[in-house]
């Protein structure tokens, strides 16, 4: 069984024991949350597709950890004017992992 879940303003494809990153979340490592935002409920016969979202389903996911993804560098240049500028971004995530897909039949 898989699921189309937003999450935090982004979709994502998810199945049990999925472990997904995705933007840092208010929430304790270890604390287990639930994601009620589901857009599409898929079996390997039946598909549900929500308007706009999926009634009763939802998404149980698990906190593992948070962190910092790997830098990344921006540069900025204007060819024969003298401008260049030079940045780096780390952005931060929370790392989870599905435990169960519940889906009203």
């Amino acid at each position: 069984m898989y699921a189309v879940v937003d999450i935090a303003g982004s979709q994502y494809k998810v199945e049990e024991g999925d472990h997904i990153r995705v933007a840092r979340l208010d929430a304790e490592e270890g604390d287990s949350l639930t994601f009620p935002q589901v857009l599409l409920v898929g079996d390997s016969d039946e598909i549900k597709v929500g308007t706009p979202q999926v009634e009763g389903a939802a998404v149980e996911a698990l906190v593992k950890g948070h962190g910092l993804a790997d830098k990344i560098t921006v540069f900025k240049m204007k060819r024969r004017k003298n401008y260049r500028r030079k940045n780096g971004h780390r952005q931060s995530y929370t790392e989870l992992q599905v435990e169960k897909i519940v889906a009203e039949s």
